[in-house]
């Protein structure tokens, strides 16, 4: 017989102080119910009630089993009911993480269609660039730049987009044009001021190394897109991803600095915390942002 049906049809038994109306609980009969007692006992080796013709009641030993099954049928009860809940409708409240450029300029703008698919479902947005302890801060999601360094969650990569350096004509004018990476140091640089590592840059240079540029800055600023603004208004050399510059690269407003280098091509990604079930909010958020960007490419804006 089911050893979970065995302890179920017991603590019932004992629940209902008797046999008849433990089976009028479970439904089955009472022989039925007086079987599975008697089959658990017997593989148990040890009496577990005490019966006479007035009532039934367990024994020391029976009572000392009934605490530790009524927990495991708790525990079975509530994991059958995750499952059923995970199965379930996206539903509650979905807190994110998102870094400010991405948020604003592309995340934002489609959050309006995923309430609209899923009206049970409510967005708490925090705009930030720093990184966030998903778990500990409590957050269900999280869209950055960059694969997580913390192995230890669930990744999607949404979509992929370039970095470039990118500077107004006006500035060129007035101090000239760097022609390779070293030349630099002696321009004005514009930085976020909440990147993580400081103010590095991450360049290629035309032999496919990767050289690591930390130089001071003429303006520092935690907003992309103050950067971008500060770039077309000539005050300096800004290291912006496509999503942000291409429009003003398009229109002529900025132009990039050292053509001859390659591109710096960087995902972004939607993590979440690992599980054995991912929630449905979860799961239906990070679908809808992967379709919602499978079709944008390097350098979408």
């Amino acid at each position: 017989m089911d050893r979970l049906t065995e302890m179920e049809a017991f603590a019932t038994v004992v629940d209902q102080g008797g046999f008849t109306d433990a089976a009028k609980k479970m439904g089955i009969s009472k022989s039925a119910v007086s079987k599975h007692v008697s089959s658990l006992e017997a593989r148990l080796g040890a009496r577990l009630l005490n019966r006479t013709t007035r009532r039934v009641s367990p024994t020391e030993i029976g009572l000392a089993y009934y605490d530790c099954a009524r927990r495991v049928l708790t525990s079975a009860g509530e994991a059958d009911a995750l499952v059923t809940s995970m199965q379930g409708a996206p539903s509650g409240a979905l807190r994110i993480s998102v870094t400010k450029d991405f948020g604003v300029n592309h995340l934002s703008p489609v959050l309006g269609r995923f309430l609209a698919e899923y009206p049970a479902v409510t967005v708490s947005m925090d705009l930030t660039n720093r990184h966030v302890e998903l778990v500990s801060e409590g957050f269900d999601v999280a869209v950055r730049m960059g694969a997580p360094a913390d192995g230890s969650l669930l990744t999607q990569e949404l979509t992929r987009t370039t970095r470039r350096m990118v500077a107004s004509p006006s500035y060129f004018q007035r101090h000239g044009r760097p022609q390779k990476i070293d030349d630099l140091s002696d321009h004005r640089l514009l930085h976020y001021s909440d990147q993580i590592g400081g103010h590095a840059w991450r360049l290629i240079a035309p032999s496919g190394e990767v050289r690591q540029v930390r130089t001071g800055g003429a303006l520092s600023v935690n907003d992309g897109q103050s950067l971008l603004n500060a770039a077309i208004s000539g005050l300096g050399i800004a290291y912006l991803p496509g999503f942000l510059y291409a429009k003003a690269l398009q229109d002529g407003m900025v132009e990039d600095v050292i053509p001859a280098l390659p591109m710096d091509e960087v995902g972004i990604f939607a993590t979440y915390p690992p599980g054995r079930f991912t929630q449905p909010k979860v799961r239906a958020f990070v679908d809808f942002l992967t379709e919602a960007f499978a079709e944008k490419g390097p350098g979408f804006h």
